[in-house]
């Protein structure tokens, strides 16, 4: 319930500032150009709170929080006394409405860098991409490799961490085949010195994702570098089945049933295999040997399937420090940076969308607002420079699917604009009716289809 409570807050307060942000464009652009705006409100329904200016616009605080909007005087909606016709909003240019409904989305991808540009001059530590092995018969089983190894580019494109390799990698979803360049790592140290590169071409004639049930990661054949676990017991968890069974700090794990284990995944697999299963548990404290009763707690797993956990968590050798790296800039560094990475998102973002209505890619992979509230919160829980990514991430793909030419959207009434501006007179407001009622339906199977898919049920 807390968890849900705090995913919750994170998704109004990154929902506000974006909605805030991109009508906050609309608005600026808007008194530039002459425009009278009768309302700023941020959120829906019964005004919470309210304020005018000297210029007459209302800033509004609503009771729900999904969205936004800026209510200007306009000349199709309402009555304008002839002294104030200078002042509407369908009395401008049409240069000046393109400006006007193009800054919500501008101020969007204007925000993901400002958002960046903090992340960076924060610091956010991460890892590089360090591979212990590949899965046998799996994409990137074509990796030749005796040793762990480095990912360094994908299709040419540097990856200097995780973050970076999933989203290279994210972009190769559609595509048949990518190159991926690594180098091999000497008595498991980074030597960027004397170590060349290799590269391999992976195809995905055969390869098939589901993003609800793995990572794109692992999903491709790719096996992480992680530090050994030990059969040695770190924590154990409050109330859960190892408390329960009596076992503490320090505990080696010895045998299950009988049966000698080898390593802390055997362990692991075992449990997971005999949910509410009673089991004989072998263990050392001290030098003293013991045996414990030990029921396996069982939870569902995404397939429907019983699936054992105790609470444990083990002893795990230190993390290599050469693996590790901190991406933290000076002001000027962060900014360049932010902008690079708003522009990789920005292309991500719109390869994704073509990929979806060429079919390359299965709507099953669209996300609504449930899995943004739970990614939010995520981020909230690591800190604030993960939440200004995340921000950041969320900002880009409203900005472009804002773009998107369906005439609910800005994108869409861009596309009348435009219109107007090759054939020198307004789209018929018939036509442009058909087309918001068209572009309301589709807009609404897509929400419905992403909602869906957040609760598994396509």
């Amino acid at each position: 319930m807390l968890s849900a409570l705090w995913n919750l807050g994170a998704f109004v307060i990154a929902l506000s500032i974006l909605v805030a942000i991109h009508e906050y464009g609309h608005f600026w652009v808007a008194r530039r150009c002459g425009v009278k705006v009768h309302r700023f409100s941020i959120g829906f329904g019964k005004v919470l709170f309210k304020r005018i200016d000297k210029h007459g616009t209302e800033f509004a605080v609503a009771a729900v929080p999904l969205g936004g909007y800026v209510k200007m005087l306009d000349g199709r909606v309402e009555n304008i006394p002839p002294s104030e016709q200078a002042f509407a909003f369908d009395k401008k240019t049409v240069w000046q409405r393109i400006a006007i409904v193009s800054a919500g989305p501008l101020a969007n991808f204007l925000l993901a860098v400002i958002a960046f540009f903090f992340m960076y001059m924060i610091g956010v530590n991460s890892a590089k991409p360090v591979i212990s092995d590949t899965v046998a018969n799996s994409p990137m089983s074509v990796i030749e490799s005796e040793s762990r190894y480095l990912v360094t580019a994908v299709n040419k494109q540097q990856v200097g961490d995780w973050e970076a390799l999933n989203l290279a990698l994210v972009s190769q979803i559609g595509e048949t085949a990518f190159d991926i360049t690594i180098k091999p790592l000497t008595a498991n140290k980074i030597d960027f010195a004397f170590e060349p590169t290799k590269t391999f071409t992976v195809s995905l004639q055969n390869w098939t994702f589901d993003p609800k049930k793995e990572s794109i990661i692992t999903s491709l054949g790719l096996i992480p570098f992680s530090p050994q676990a030990f059969l040695e017991v770190a924590a154990v968890a409050q109330g859960g089945a190892a408390e329960k069974a009596g076992l503490a700090e320090g505990d080696k794990l010895i045998a299950i049933d009988g049966v000698k284990l080898s390593s802390w995944q055997e362990f692991v697999e075992l449990i997971q295999q005999n949910a509410d299963q009673v089991l004989k548990l072998d263990i050392e404290r001290g030098t003293i040997a013991q045996t414990v009763i030990l029921t396996p707690d069982a939870r569902k797993t995404q397939s429907g399937t019983a699936q054992g956990y105790i609470g444990l968590s083990p002893v795990v050798e230190a993390f290599p420090e050469e693996y590790r790296v901190k991406l933290q800039y000076g002001p000027w560094q962060a900014f360049t940076k932010g902008i690079e990475k708003t522009g990789q998102l920005t292309k991500l973002t719109f390869d994704t969308l073509v990929k979806l209505v060429t079919g390359d890619i299965s709507v099953k992979n669209l996300s609504g607002p449930v899995a943004i509230a739970k990614g939010a919160g995520m981020s909230a829980d690591y800190g604030i420079e993960y939440f200004l990514g995340f921000l950041a991430l969320i900002s880009v793909n409203l900005g472009l699917m804002n773009l998107i030419p369906l005439p609910v959207l800005d994108g869409g009434h861009l596309l009348y604009y435009f219109v107007e501006v090759i054939t020198g007179k307004p789209v018929p407001e018939r036509i442009q009716e058909i087309g918001f009622r068209i572009g309301g339906a589709i807009l609404m199977s897509l929400m419905l289809i992403a909602i869906l898919n957040d609760f598994n049920l396509l």
